[in-house]
Parts: C-alpha cells; structure tokens; sequence
C-alpha cells in the first residue's frame, strides 16, 4: 500500500515538472505565458478586450481554446498582422472618430498609452472639463465624490483646525 502512494506521488512531482515547462510567447510587444488559451493570453495585451479577441480567432479561423504556445510562428504572425491592421466592425475598435482624421481605429500596446497621455495633456491645455478633473486627480465621469476617492485628498483648513483643539 505505502508502495502505491510513494509511485502516486512520484508521478504528481514529474507531472508538476512538466507543468512548469511554460514558455514565453512575444505577442505585439507583450511577453504572455504559454499555457494561456488564446483568447484569454490575447486580453492580456493593453488595447484588446475579451469582444476583440474573440473576432480575431473567428475571423482568422483560431482555435481559441488552444494554448498560444502550441501555435507555431506563422500563426502568430497573423494574429499581430490582424491587430495592427485590424478588419473588423467599428464598434469593435478602441479609438471612434479619432481626433486627428475622425476614423475608427483600433490601437494596442504602447501606441495606447502614448495616444490616452496625449489626449490628456490636450483636455488640460484647452482647459476643458475633463482634463481640470484629471488635473486635480477627481473622477472624470461623473461620479459622486462624497464617500468615495478620498486617498488623494489633502488635509484640509477645517480637519487640522478640529486636531488642535
């Protein structure tokens, strides 16, 4: 009996070994572990919601129930291909009439966060709304602020006053 159970556990150790074996697969800049089914592994990139990854593998024929290490190079490629150049609805892209020429674009990875800190900077230099609320680090859209985002407040006049007496 005790025979039998140190065999079970040997082979629980070596499947455990196995397991570990996880490689890195590069993605549109983006290192994702290997033993991610594709469309999960896809929403890992900035950019790439659960909708979008879903029509990249219909659209490109995937399956998306397969681990993305176990897809070789070529496929890969196509898959970045896609999200660089995506053919897709426009309600499936991140950027709709963008700023610049007014096109539906789609952007991922680094380009995202580059474009979003720009856009920023823009709502504060024309002094809108939205870009004196991300100034003064407040919600944006509209919610309320009386018992919720208090950590980036400041001790005000009245608190300090309250601690003196």
């Amino acid at each position: 009996m005790e025979e039998t159970l140190k065999i079970v556990k040997e082979k629980k150790k070596f499947e455990k070994k196995e397991q570990d074996d996880v490689c890195l697969v590069r993605v549109v800049g983006k290192d994702i572990r290997g033993d991610i089914k594709l469309v999960s592994a896809l929403t890992k990139i900035k950019g790439i919601s659960w909708a979008f990854s879903n029509a990249v593998c219909k659209i490109l024929k995937l399956d998306k129930n397969k681990r993305i290490q176990d897809f070789d190079k070529k496929e890969l490629s196509k898959v970045e291909e896609f999200i660089k150049n995506p053919d897709v609805p426009g309600f499936l892209k991140n950027r709709q009439k963008d700023f610049d020429d007014g096109k539906d674009k789609h952007i991922s990875g680094t380009d995202l966060k580059l474009r979003t800190e720009f856009d920023v900077k823009r709502m504060r230099k024309i002094r809108s709304y939205r870009g004196s609320r991300h100034a003064a680090n407040l919600p944006v859209r509209g919610q309320r602020t009386r018992s919720n985002f208090r950590r980036n407040r400041k001790p005000s006049v009245a608190a300090s006053k309250r601690k003196d007496k």
